[in-house]
């Protein structure tokens, strides 16, 4: 799994004109499933991120973590994230998992990161999102769970 993580001040996503989730302080997370990964893949992909410290303490270091800031999470399933662009100009997405397999283990995540996280919010799986976004910072963390497993 691979997601892309930036810490916002504010993020919301809105679907046919309807705002489908939003938050204040916390991390929007892109959330891209690929074809081996599994609740494995999940599992440690959401550990990492709900400890990940991002967030400054007092003396202005990035320090704190979601739960010490009270913060929430924004989660967008996004297949592009696997996106395969080494040949010519028009990336395709073989490396993405199929929809199926997409949406539960992104299922899966969210339950992973709403045992942590009080405030979880979502997009909806293969919808047309807009998402807008104030990041702060900025701080953006790409992450992979092919490399956490490697730990």
């Amino acid at each position: 799994m691979r997601a892309v993580i930036q810490r916002v001040t504010r993020a919301s996503v809105t679907i046919d004109g309807k705002v489908k989730g939003s938050i204040d302080n916390g991390f929007l997370v892109l959330l891209g499933v690929g074809q081996e990964d599994d609740e494995k893949d999940a599992e440690l992909l959401a550990a990492k991120i709900v400890k990940l410290r991002i967030f400054e303490d007092e003396n202005e270091k990035m320090n704190l973590a979601l739960g010490d800031v009270g913060g929430s999470l924004l989660v967008i399933s996004n297949f592009t994230l696997y996106a395969d662009y080494h040949h010519g100009n028009r990336p395709n997405f073989l490396l993405s998992a199929p929809p199926e397999k997409a949406n539960k283990l992104y299922e899966y995540f969210l339950a992973c990161v709403r045992k942590d996280i009080p405030k979880v919010e979502c997009g909806e799986f293969g919808a047309d999102m807009k998402v807008d976004l104030l990041n702060d910072g900025p701080v953006t963390i790409v992450m992979d769970s092919e490399v956490l497993r490697k730990k």
